[in-house]
């Protein structure tokens, strides 16, 4: 008795902590440069095309929603041009992708079937129960809305600016104050723990 109490104390511990742990991986982008490849990269980065032209680039993770995306761009031209000395900042061309990655389970393989030999089995994520594994031998789970089918987004904005001295012409619906961009987004944006 009191040994199964201890087991269900460790289990009960082990799966408290494995929440955490996972719950504080899931936050938002912060505004840094960017790390990782492919679906996996985040942060923003840059690379100078001539003088004052350049292409501005920020990636958000899968919590990252669109708006952020666009914001932390707009908010790293803003401050890319005042590092170089410039006052304002042209939007040449601007785009934002969207790339999106579906996971499923259960995923068919093969596993350990009926007395421990090898036969078919498949592992699914069921809400409310977690991780499970069936077989054909041990009955069917999958006609009671037991799997779980995701498709996760992730958002990543792209600019070419050129950037300028002085003050942009009035008509000019394309140019952005990089003092005033920076001032208003700048407190909304994100900054990484030291």
């Amino acid at each position: 008795m009191m040994r199964n109490l201890k087991r269900r104390g460790l289990l009960f511990t082990a799966i408290a902590s494995g929440a955490l742990l996972v719950s504080g991986c899931a936050t938002e982008t912060t505004y840094r440069p960017a790390t990782g490849k492919g679906f996996y990269r985040t942060g923003y980065s840059e690379r100078q095309v001539e003088a004052d032209r350049w292409l501005v680039t920020f990636a958000g993770n899968t919590v990252t929603d669109r708006d952020t995306v666009e914001r932390y761009l707009l908010f790293r031209a803003a401050q890319l041009t005042l590092q170089n000395g410039y006052d304002y900042f042209v939007m040449v061309d601007r785009s934002t992708d969207r790339q999106a990655q579906t996971y499923s389970t259960p995923g068919p393989g093969w596993g350990g079937g009926w007395g421990g030999g090898w036969g078919p089995s498949w592992r699914y994520y069921g809400r409310g129960f977690g991780w499970r594994a069936w077989d054909p031998w041990w009955g069917d789970p999958f006609w009671g809305n037991n799997i779980d089918v995701r498709t996760v987004d992730r958002y990543e904005a792209s600019a070419e600016i050129v950037m300028r001295k002085g003050t942009p012409a009035k008509d000019e619906v394309r140019a952005f104050n990089a003092r005033d961009v920076s001032d208003r987004i700048g407190p909304t944006v994100v900054m990484p723990k030291s």
